[in-house]
């Protein structure tokens, strides 16, 4: 299994720190779905294919899985902060096709790449992160495009 460089680029005017590509593997732990009480946002479509994807029509989705934070919608989470889609007994995702782009597009985001001690914290949680495939440059700044988080 190829590592990832021990010291990643520094960033540059020029070029970002992870120019070279990082590696990415995800290993549905679920410790991205965990943790400290946070944010899932989804739109529209997001919404309707969680609800396709859980059997239920709109309103009975938003009514079980959804909270409205000032004009958006979360998804609600578990008193711990689990996500409400993190199984408890297997930690995998029930609704890993269809997931919110918020989480299809992690780990990078704009807080995860902001510099190379950033993209290290999240290796140290993300048994995933640093290894695995290796996304190229373009590859992730679609990704981090994608929804900035």
């Amino acid at each position: 299994m190829a590592k990832r460089p021990a010291h990643p680029r520094p960033q540059t005017k020029s070029a970002p720190w992870y120019a070279d590509g990082l590696r990415f593997e995800c290993t549905q732990c679920g410790e991205c779905c965990s943790g400290e009480p946070g944010y899932v946002f989804v739109d529209e479509n997001e919404i309707e294919g969680l609800a396709k994807e859980m059997k239920l029509d709109r309103e009975a989705f938003e009514h079980k899985f959804l909270r409205r934070v000032g004009n958006q919608f979360s998804l609600i989470e578990y008193p711990d902060g689990d996500c409400i889609f993190l199984d408890p007994k297997s930690r995998r995702c029930m609704v890993y096709n269809a997931r919110p782009i918020q989480c299809r597009t992690w780990p990078f985001w704009d807080s995860t790449l902001a510099g190379p001690s950033d993209w290290e914290e999240t290796c140290q949680v993300c048994p995933g992160a640093g290894k695995g495939k290796l996304y190229n440059f373009d590859e992730i700044e679609i990704r981090r495009k994608e929804k900035s988080v």
